[in-house]
């Protein structure tokens, strides 16, 4: 079932200053249909099958988001109807995504993943290879993709200030590239999840990628 209130109560705290992208990974489609039912649009998937698989049962108008590691070799399943990628951690990964957007003639949104967190085993760019991919863009050598923003993970801590200071990172990063590349399009910043959104809300989230709180167990 769903948290009608946790759900309403989360869209208020993030008024017009982001969006809420709900995590469907483990939910059953009644449940993810219960959340559309009331309003919800914007739906997130780890890995690509669930997501192959939820499209095929729900409504056509659901925006899909994949947040999960993306593996090259499966770019070309997502890459027609998808309406963001968050997750792209390589340039090999964002020139196969450009490659496969460029044959279904379309523009495709991507957000760049940003490791900041301590733990080795998340996915993400560092700031080299971050400014590696923002130089080869701006030369146009991804013409079907549209760079929308960044995205990270913190560190699973109980301890905020951990958590705030990552968060800070990746915000202080993207304000560079932000003003480095001087576009409109690129104002997304996907950080923030159900135990940590309200710190990324206060160092500039735009999107929080919130499952758990939604639905009750």
């Amino acid at each position: 079932m769903i948290d009608k209130d946790r759900y309403i109560n989360i869209l208020k705290e993030l008024g017009s200053n982001a969006k809420l992208i709900a995590v469907s990974k483990y939910q059953s489609l009644e449940d993810i249909r219960a959340l559309y039912d009331i309003g919800q649009r914007d739906f997130a998937e780890n890995r690509v099958q669930s997501l192959l698989e939820r499209r095929e049962s729900l409504p056509e108008d659901i925006r899909w988001h994949l947040i999960g590691h993306l593996q090259t070799n499966k770019v070309k399943s997502i890459v027609s109807f998808v309406s963001m990628i968050h997750a792209v951690d390589s340039q090999k990964l964002l020139e196969a995504i450009q490659a496969e957007a460029a044959k279904m003639n379309r523009q495709m949104n991507v957000l760049l993943q940003m490791h900041v967190a301590r733990e080795e085993t998340k996915f993400g760019l560092d700031e080299t290879e971050l400014f590696e991919i923002i130089a080869l863009y701006q030369k146009g050598n991804y013409p079907n993709i549209q760079l929308c923003g960044m995205m990270g993970m913190a560190t699973n801590s109980d301890d905020e200030s951990i958590v705030s200071n990552e968060f800070a990172h990746i915000q202080a990063l993207f304000s560079k590239v932000k003003m480095q590349l001087n576009n409109e399009a690129f104002c997304e910043l996907s950080i923030g999840m159900s135990g940590d959104y309200r710190i990324a809300l206060k160092h500039g989230a735009t999107m929080i990628r919130v499952g758990s709180l939604l639905f009750l167990k």
